[in-house]
């Protein structure tokens, strides 16, 4: 049970602005200091008779954040004047009541599916809040049904109902309905009635109490006992539960990228839930997530569209091969998929994570070049400092050596092509004119040996794990000219920058790069499920066309291949895109950053600091001058993301490279949050050691 109650009601009318009025009053008589919020109002004073009626000393728009002057539903009265509705707004309003009050109640516009924005609903809200309900009921004909369709559609959605209370809203005398309604609703809704609000002629504070005391049973909202028992038990209980989950953790887990040695000495985190652009833990405090959940989070977490098409999807189906069978889902991603993606490619392989779109990428180019016969083409090539995954052929074609020295004698030969960093290129060489210089040396190697080069792979504009390192621009470009020129297959691993990352849906689009097979994950599913795909052309694709007889099939799949629900969410993530036109909102968050991320190089230890739409890279040295690194032992960049994550920011280092690499939802205030905390947290680690 929360502390914090929404007061909703069966439809429009019920009286939920006196239900509140009464509730806060009686709460109020019980010694607990309660507040109040309308968070969405469309025509009307609710918010304003509630401020007067409690005596309140909060700001008008602090207990009404979002208002529209028509009294329609907020979907068409927000769109009506030209406005939006914002939903960060009310969450930063809500936090600051919930600090002030020890209990708040907040009452919405309508009942549960009022639309708030298309495909965010009052039911959402609530959800986002983390708050229950009270169902605000008439008495009359046809409450049965209202009022046990609410609570049915609650529950579903996850909603704990405390309780139901009546409203007369007119002066009549009782008839059987009235009289016999509420226990009806009690019993088979399996719900507290917390009593009937009497019809009231007086709003003054004292007689509200007194007529109301007798009628509405206040002490079931506050079961077991009163709000500080259930402040202090809540907060006992998410206590015990993090110890208990910290043991569990540490008893069973192992944790990928993690020294498990100091994982199992030291204090783990456990998020609970998230909401929009926040984790929250298992003892409710909120972070903002800073690296969207290991680069996958997109929409914000809790997006309404997404979680409603999942839900719609496991109503119908959860899993189906994709081997000699075929599903909803995964044609109608295919075809939305092709219709985003770089124009030329036409074919979708799905899998169920980056590394294993690389995989199927690799194996794809070496083996159309072999079934046509040209056979000497085997190698692979890839940049210097590259990283495609932990599979042991996307190890093949990595080039960190940290990640994957200890593989060398498990893994196959490849082509590493030099690739600069250009901030630590040698003395005398200057960007972007030494990241040419290897261009032009790859120019001449494939002249050389194009005969028996399969494919280059790429991690185009950003080499993400290597420290965010972004190419001079043009150098793409040309590397795809170079490959169409030496008959050598492109691959373009977008499973970091897909998907808005860049500032267009995928980075080839900044120079116009058609690559012959694309790689995508992460971002996929706005960062839900596993899923990932490789796409082709329809080149490719033909060099598999033989007779069953002469076994040049690709034989590769998986389990999971093409998974419903996977798909599903994939399918509504595109549509996000879509309908909030996520890629037109990303040009001014990218220039605020641009004009911020210089304000970096007033701290001594700041070496460079590298940005690609959302994709920051603050690299952080012990001697700017001499660019001298911190050591390894040293955990400089871990010890700032520890001091960060005190500042309500989550965020995940690279060596000595602070990664920031939000939700494309988040907000420019959540964006200032975010920089202030990193460079807070830089400032005081990088001055103590």
């Amino acid at each position: 049970m929360g502390k914090n109650i929404f007061i909703t009601g069966t439809d429009t009318g019920v009286g939920k602005t006196m239900a509140t009025l009464v509730l806060a009053l009686l709460l109020r008589d019980r010694g607990i200091k309660v507040g109040v919020m309308k968070p969405v109002q469309c025509g009307g004073h609710d918010a304003d008779f509630l401020k007067k009626g409690l005596e309140l000393d909060d700001d008008l728009r602090d207990i009404n954040p979002c208002f529209a002057e028509e009294p329609l539903s907020p979907h068409v009265a927000f769109a009506r004047q030209g406005s939006r509705l914002r939903l960060e707004e009310i969450f930063r309003t809500y936090a600051r009541l919930d600090q002030k009050y020890e209990m708040l109640l907040a009452e919405g516009a309508g009942g549960l599916m009022v639309p708030l924005k298309r495909n965010y609903f009052i039911a959402d809200l609530i959800r986002d809040l983390n708050m229950d309900v009270v169902i605000v009921a008439r008495l009359g004909l046809g409450t049965i049904n209202h009022t046990l369709l609410t609570i049915h559609q609650a529950r579903s959605l996850g909603l704990n109902v405390r309780g139901v209370i009546f409203n007369r809203t007119r002066d009549e005398n009782d008839g059987v309905a009235e009289q016999t309604n509420p226990g009806v609703i009690q019993t088979c809704g399996h719900v507290p009635v917390l009593g009937t609000i009497p019809f009231l002629k007086k709003f003054h504070p004292e007689e509200i109490v007194q007529q109301c005391q007798p009628q509405v049973r206040i002490g079931k909202l506050l079961a077991p006992t009163t709000i500080g028992t259930v402040l202090k038990n809540t907060r006992d209980t998410s206590r015990t539960r993090t110890r208990r989950l910290c043991s569990w953790d540490k008893k069973y887990l192992w944790h990928p990228f993690t020294q498990m040695r100091d994982w199992l000495a030291g204090d783990p985190l456990i998020i609970d839930r998230a909401q929009g652009c926040y984790l929250i833990d298992t003892e409710g405090r909120r972070y903002l997530d800073g690296v969207s959940s290991l680069w996958v989070n997109v929409h914000g977490h809790r997006q309404a569209l997404i979680d409603r098409a999942l839900k719609e999807q496991i109503d119908k189906l959860s899993h189906s091969t994709m081997l000699g069978l075929s599903n909803v889902p995964a044609i109608e991603l295919a075809k939305k998929l092709i219709a985003v993606a770089p124009k030329g490619l036409s074919r979708v392989f799905y899998s169920d994570n980056g590394s294993s779109s690389v995989e199927v990428a690799l194996k794809m180019a070496y083996q159309y070049w072999q079934n046509l016969g040209k056979t000497k083409k085997t190698r692979i090539a890839h940049l210097a400092n590259a990283y495609h995954g932990d599979t042991l052929g996307s190890v093949s074609v990595g080039g960190i050596d940290l990640f994957h020295h200890v593989y060398r004698k498990l893994i196959f030969k490849t082509v590493t092509v030099p690739f600069p960093d250009c901030y630590r290129a040698p003395r005398g060489k200057k960007y972007p004119d030494y990241a040419w210089e290897h261009v032009e040396k790859f120019e001449r190697f494939l002249k050389k040996n194009h005969a028996t080069v399969s494919a280059l792979v790429v991690e185009p504009l950003v080499q993400g794990a290597a420290g965010m390192i972004v190419w001079p621009e043009g150098v793409l470009g040309k590397m795809a000219e170079l490959c169409r020129r030496y008959d050598v297959l492109l691959i373009a691993d977008e499973v970091a920058t897909g998907f808005g990352r860049t500032g267009k849906m995928f980075a080839c689009e900044h120079e116009g790069v058609r690559p012959d097979i694309l790689c995508l994950a992460k971002g996929i599913t706005g960062g839900y499920l596993p899923l990932a795909a490789t796409l082709t052309t329809e080149k490719i694709f033909q060099g598999f066309l033989f007779d069953y007889k002469e076994q040049k099939t690709f034989f590769h799949g998986h389990t999971y291949t093409g998974n419903p629900l996977g798909c599903a969410a994939a399918l509504a993530n595109l549509e996000v895109f879509e309908r909030e036109r996520t890629l037109e909102d990303l040009a001014p968050k990218i220039h605020f950053l641009r004009e911020r991320l210089p304000a970096f190089y007033q701290l001594t230890h700041v070496g460079d600091v590298r940005q690609k739409g959302l994709m920051v890279g603050i690299e952080l040295v012990r001697d700017r001058a001499s660019k001298e690194p911190y050591l390894w032992e040293e955990r400089i960049g871990v010890r700032v993301c520890q001091d960060v994550r005190m500042r309500g920011v989550i965020l995940r280092p690279l060596g000595n490279v602070i990664v920031l690499m939000p939700p494309l939802a988040i907000s420019r205030a959540e964006l200032e949050m975010l920089l202030e905390a990193t460079y807070g947290a830089i400032e005081k680690v990088t001055a103590g050691a």
